[in-house]
């Protein structure tokens, strides 16, 4: 069989005429499970896998293809790899980017599976009656089928992808590997060193705001490139620091790299807060409270904190005195991941928060769920009772944010709206979407079945 992207030019979409399986492909495939089949053959151990496919060469494609073409282009590179290979669990996950979920029996058969999708685009293809070559980078994070964190496995896709960037190739994460050789106290005695040399970054996350719709704010996400063991994800060392006393080293480096990049960001004509993550430890160091204060009021940058409701409940007293302290100085409070605890009323009415964000487990059901459009809707109005605006996170399809946008939601972040990107994608994104109206953009990374494409 051909090469499907060899042919001289394909009518319709570009890959239509792509048929049939990878040649020499592996057998390997999902069930049609979560974001792969979590049981496989019988006495056989199986293995997910999660793989992020980014156009590495997606600006110079638009702008020899224009906007309203390129912004199809992920939707083609779907289909084709949807033919090219069966038992695929495959969606856009932005305008350059795509998800592909499966499972097989090993980490080694599912970087084969990815290679050859890879291969297949080794050679340019027709797009409107000229030959381009579409640049692919691949991040694949594998799991033993048995561990069901989906969340896990997506983070370790994502710091794949970030390490394939630099490689310009195929980066697979083996997530139980990972798991196994992180020693907590171990990371938390080289953080210090690990941020004197560079080993940190940051990546940022909009905000939209529903009724402007333009981004209006974004979530700074620390990463950790380490020199032997790779991109660490951030729930092993974040919680390592807290654990080893580094996380006061660790939220300041970050705070002054949120300003330093809001710097990179206005010289570009984007002025917006950012937020960052404030542990709950921290919200009983005097210390760090008065520092952190510090450097916010001497830099006069728009930084925001977000905390979660265990954080307060750790030392209510002690939390709530410097919560206000944030507060009087000017720096918006958002209170993270709400309803994933045990909500309490009683705190929520005492904190000096602005901000209220729905956890994303209540906002990714909404369309296939009773209660959590109940729920959603019920908290919305809390928060704004308490004048506070609500931002819904994990939100990550268009019918999701319609349903939010009549429920009166304030603010989105999702998905839907971007991943994680570092500074410089970030200011890109910036440049080309701060005009474009949320209800334009199309379904990303959608879990629920309706939304999954298939192949096979």
């Amino acid at each position: 069989m051909s090469d499907p992207v060899d042919q001289p030019g394909f009518p319709g979409s570009p890959f239509s005429a792509a048929r049939g399986a990878v040649a020499g492909g592996v057998g390997a495939a999902a069930d049609g499970g979560g974001h792969a089949g979590r049981n496989g053959g019988a006495g056989r151990d199986r293995w997910r896998a999660l793989a992020l496919c980014e156009i590495a060469n997606f600006q110079s494609l638009r702008r020899h293809l224009g906007r309203p073409r390129s912004d199809t282009l992920i939707h083609d590179l779907a289909d084709h790899v949807a033919r090219l290979q069966t038992g695929l669990r495959i969606a856009p996950a932005g305008r350059a980017l795509l998800e592909v979920a499966f499972e097989s029996e090993n980490p080694e058969d599912a970087t084969a599976l990815i290679d050859r999708l890879a291969q297949s685009f080794a050679r340019s293809v027709d797009l409107d009656g000229e030959r381009h070559l579409i640049q692919l980078i691949w991040g694949v994070a594998v799991a033993p089928a048995g561990e069901d964190d989906d969340v896990r496995l997506t983070e370790g896709a994502e710091a794949a992808l970030e390490q394939a960037r630099s490689e310009a190739g195929i980066v697979t994460l083996d997530l139980s590997q990972t798991h196994v050789a992180f020693d907590g106290s171990a990371l938390a005695r080289e953080l210090p060193r690990a941020i004197a040399a560079g080993q940190l970054f940051l990546q940022y996350q909009p905000k939209v705001n529903v009724r402007q719709e333009a981004v209006t704010g974004a979530e700074a996400l620390v990463r950790w490139h380490h020199p032997v063991r790779g991109l660490i994800l951030p729930g092993e060392f974040i919680s390592a620091a807290e654990d080893g006393g580094e996380i006061v080293g660790l939220t300041l480096w970050t705070l002054r790299q949120v300003i330093a990049d809001q710097q990179v960001m206005r010289a570009h004509g984007h002025d917006m807060p950012v937020f960052i993550n404030i542990s709950g430890v921290l919200l009983a160091d005097d210390g760090f409270v008065a520092e952190a204060c510090r450097i916010v009021r001497d830099s006069g940058a728009r930084i925001g904190f977000e905390i979660t409701e265990t954080a307060v409940i750790r030392d209510p007293e002690s939390a709530i005195r410097h919560l206000q302290t944030f507060a009087a100085i000017g720096i918006p409070l958002a209170i993270d991941d709400y309803g994933a605890g045990l909500s309490s009323l009683a705190y929520l009415k005492q904190l000096p928060a602005s901000e209220l964000k729905i956890d994303k487990m209540f906002v990714m059901q909404l369309t296939s769920s009773n209660r959590d459009p109940l729920i959603v809707r019920s908290t919305i109005d809390l928060a704004h009772a308490l004048e506070m605006e609500v931002t819904a996170e994990g939100v990550e399809t268009p019918a999701a944010l319609a349903l939010l946008s009549v429920m009166g939601c304030d603010m989105v972040q999702g998905y839907l709206i971007s991943r994680p990107i570092a500074l410089d994608a970030f200011v890109r994104y910036l440049d080309e979407e701060s005009y474009k109206s949320v209800a334009t953009m199309r379904s990303s990374f959608a879990r629920p079945e309706a939304f999954w494409r298939k192949s096979g």
